[in-house]
C-alpha cells in the first residue's frame, strides 16, 4: 500500500506571500499617514508648532509702572507708591523638584510670613496648579530672606504698594487702593484711570540660557499722571486736629468740617472724625471709612435763617431797617405753633439774625411768594450736587411739591423740612461771601482757578446780610465763641434735633458756618458736631469754638491781613507803649 502511494507534487511558491503583502500595506499606510500629518502641521496648519517653539524662546518683558502721586496744592505728597515684592509659588515645580522635602525651610517661611506652616503647604499641595500667591506686598528685607531659603518652586515678583504719609488726617478724602493697586475709595477711586498706567512692553527671543538675542517688537505703555489737589495740607491737619479734639472732648458720635475759598470755590480742607489709618485698615469698621462731609445729611437748623432775610430783601417785602414784631414770642400757623426761646419784642433784620428768631424768619418767609422763597434754596446751592464729584456725594433731601402750607414754609425758614450735607452748606456760605455769585466747589487744582459762576442774588443784598451775620459773634449774639482776634467774622449757629420715627428725638446736631474777614470775605468754614454728649449741646458752645480755631489758623497760614480796626489799633497802642 505504501509503495502504491505516489509522492506529492511540488507546489511552486507564490511570488508575494499574503502575509508579506499585509505588512507592506500596513507600513505603507503608517508612513503615508505620517507624511500627511507632517505636511498638515507644517504646511496647512503650522500655528501649533510655531506657538510651541515661541513658548520656549520668545518672552514678553514689561517694565513696572508705579501709580501716579497725589499732591496737595503746595506739592506735598499725600499718596505715593513704594516698591514691594510678592511671594508666589508654582506647585507643579515644587512637586517635580521635591520642594516639600525640607520641612524646616517651610517652617522658616511660615514664621517670617506669620502664617501656619500647614496652611502654606496646603496651598501648594495641588501639583496641577501653576501659580499661587503666598503673600502680597512684602518688604524688601522679607523678600531677601525668602530668597535665601531657596525653596524650589517659590519665587518673587515686583509690585508696588500705596503709602499715605498723612495717615488718618486725609484718609476720607484721599481714599485707598486694594492689593492690586486699584482705587477703592476717595480720590484714588474717582481718578483711578488717570493715576494708573500701563507698562512698556518688549517682545524678545532668548537663547537656551535665557539671554535676549533678538528684539521682535516693542510698545510704549500709558504713563500714569499725577494729581494736584486744591487741599492745603497745613490747613487740613489743623482742621482735623481741632475737630478730633472737640469730638473726643464732647464725646460726640462724629464730626465734619470744610474750609473753602469763597472766590474760587477751591476746597482747602475737608475732614471727618473719627477717621482711620489708610496704611493699615485691618479691623476698621465700614462706617469709619464713609466720608460724612459729603454723604451724610442733616437738618441745618438756624444756619439757613439768612435765606429768609435774603428772600425778603430780594423780593422787596422788607428793607434792612424793617422792624418785625415777634411778640409774644410765639404764633399759631395752621393749627401749630412757631416759637422763639423767649419774647424778643420788635426786631429789625439784623436783630432777627443775631437773636436767631424763628418768629422773625417765619414772618419774612411768608411775606415772599412761595416759589421765590423756595427757589432761594436752589440758588444758594443747598439742593443738588456741589460740583466736587466726590464719591458718594449726596444731593440732600428736599421733597419738592406743588402745595406748601404756611407752617411748612415757616419751618423751612429755620432749617427744618430739608436735609443737607456739610459740603452743601459750605457752598451756600461761599456764595454769600462771593457777593452772591454761586460757583461749584472743586477739589482738583487748576492752572486757572477762576471759574465763571452764576449770579444767585444781588451783591448789595449778599453783602448786607453778611454784615448782619457779623452781629452773631458779637455780644448778645448766639456765637460769641466763634470770634477770631484781629478779624471781623460773620457766621450763624445752628442747633437742630435729629429726626426719628414719628418726630424728633433728644439727640442734636450742632453747626457753625461762617465767613472771614467781613470787609473782604476770603474763607468759608463749616463745622458740624454730631450728637454731643453732656451738658453742652448748643452750637455756640460746641461748633463755634472749633470754627474760631480753624478760621484763625487758616487766616494766619494764608497771610490774610486783619481787618478788625479796634483790635489793630489796640495792638498798635500796646506796641507803642
Amino acid at each position: 500500500m505504501a509503495n502504491r502511494k505516489q509522492a506529492k507534487g511540488k507546489v511552486k511558491p507564490s511570488i508575494v506571500h499574503w502575509r508579506f503583502l499585509t505588512v507592506l500595506v500596513v507600513i505603507s499606510l503608517v508612513f503615508t499617514g505620517l507624511a500627511v500629518r507632517a505636511a498638515y502641521i507644517q504646511v496647512v496648519s503650522p500655528d501649533m508648532l510655531i506657538e510651541q517653539g515661541d513658548n520656549r524662546t520668545i518672552r514678553t518683558k514689561k517694565r513696572q509702572v508705579h501709580r501716579g502721586i497725589i499732591y496737595d496744592r503746595n506739592g506735598e505728597e499725600l499718596a505715593v507708591s513704594v516698591p514691594v515684592r510678592a511671594i508666589w509659588a508654582d506647585p507643579k515645580t515644587i512637586h517635580q523638584r521635591n520642594g516639600l522635602a525640607s520641612k524646616k525651610r517651610w517652617e522658616a517661611l511660615a514664621d517670617v510670613l506669620g502664617r501656619d506652616v500647614d496652611d502654606l503647604i496646603q496651598r501648594v499641595n495641588n501639583p496641577k496648579r501653576r501659580f499661587v500667591y503666598l503673600q502680597r506686598q512684602v518688604s524688601e528685607a522679607m523678600a531677601d530672606y525668602v530668597a535665601q531659603l531657596k525653596i524650589p518652586g517659590v519665587y518673587l515678583r515686583n509690585e508696588s504698594r500705596r503709602y499715605y504719609p498723612t495717615g488718618e488726617v486725609s484718609a476720607h478724602l484721599i481714599g485707598f487702593t486694594d492689593v492690586d493697586d486699584k482705587g477703592l475709595e476717595g480720590i484714588e477711586r474717582i481718578y483711578d484711570k488717570r493715576l494708573s498706567g500701563t507698562p512698556d512692553s518688549r517682545k524678545v527671543r532668548q537663547d537656551i540660557k535665557g539671554r535676549p538675542v533678538e528684539l521682535l517688537s516693542a510698545s510704549e505703555g500709558k504713563k500714569p499722571k499725577d494729581i494736584h489737589l486744591t487741599i492745603d495740607q497745613r490747613i487740613q491737619a489743623l482742621t482735623y486736629k481741632e475737630l478730633k479734639k472737640a469730638v473726643t472732648l464732647l464725646k460726640a458720635t462724629s464730626g465734619s468740617a470744610v474750609v473753602a475759598n469763597v472766590h474760587t470755590g477751591e476746597l482747602l480742607a475737608l475732614v471727618n472724625s473719627p477717621s482711620f489709618n489708610p496704611n493699615n485698615r485691618r479691623g476698621v469698621a465700614p462706617h469709619r471709612i464713609r466720608n460724612r462731609a459729603v454723604t451724610d445729611t442733616f437738618e441745618p437748623g438756624s444756619t439757613v435763617k439768612p435765606l429768609a432775610v435774603l428772600s425778603a430783601l430780594e423780593f422787596g417785602s422788607a428793607e434792612a431797617s424793617t422792624v418785625i414784631k415777634t411778640a409774644p414770642g410765639y404764633m399759631r400757623i395752621g393749627g401749630r405753633y412757631v416759637r422763639d426761646s423767649k419774647n424778643y419784642g420788635d426786631l429789625d433784620l439784623t436783630g432777627i439774625i443775631q437773636k436767631s428768631s424763628n418768629m422773625g424768619t417765619s414772618k419774612l418767609a411768608l411775606s415772599v411768594p412761595k416759589r421765590q422763597f423756595i427757589d432761594m434754596y436752589y440758588e444758594l446751592g443747598l439742593i443738588g450736587d456741589t460740583g466736587s464729584n466726590l464719591i458718594g456725594e449726596s444731593g440732600g433731601i428736599f421733597h419738592e411739591r406743588n402745595r406748601w402750607s404756611d407752617f411748612e414754609l415757616a419751618t423751612l425758614s429755620f432749617g427744618y423740612g430739608i436735609s443737607v450735607t456739610t459740603l452743601q452748606l459750605a457752598r451756600m456760605y461761599t456764595t454769600l461771601g462771593n457777593g452772591g455769585i454761586r460757583k461749584p466747589l472743586t477739589i482738583i487744582k487748576s492752572d486757572n482757578p477762576i471759574v465763571e459762576g452764576e449770579r444767585a442774588l444781588t451783591a448789595s443784598t449778599a453783602n448786607a446780610v453778611v454784615e448782619m451775620m457779623e452781629t452773631v459773634v458779637m455780644d448778645g449774639g448766639t456765637g460769641t465763641k466763634a470770634q477770631v482776634p484781629g478779624y471781623r467774622v460773620a457766621g450763624k449757629t445752628g442747633t437742630s434735633r435729629k429726626a426719628v420715627a414719628g418726630g424728633y428725638g433728644e439727640e442734636y446736631v450742632n453747626i457753625f458756618a461762617g465767613l472771614a474777614p467781613v470787609s473782604d470775605p476770603q474763607l468759608a468754614v463749616v463745622v458740624l458736631i454730631n450728637e454731643p454728649s453732656g451738658d453742652l449741646y448748643y452750637a455756640g458752645d460746641t461748633a463755634a469754638p472749633v470754627f474760631s480755631k480753624v478760621m484763625a489758623g487758616t487766616l494766619q497760614m494764608l497771610n490774610i491781613p486783619p481787618d478788625n480796626k479796634n483790635v489793630s489799633s489796640l495792638v498798635a497802642n500796646r506796641e507803642g507803649h
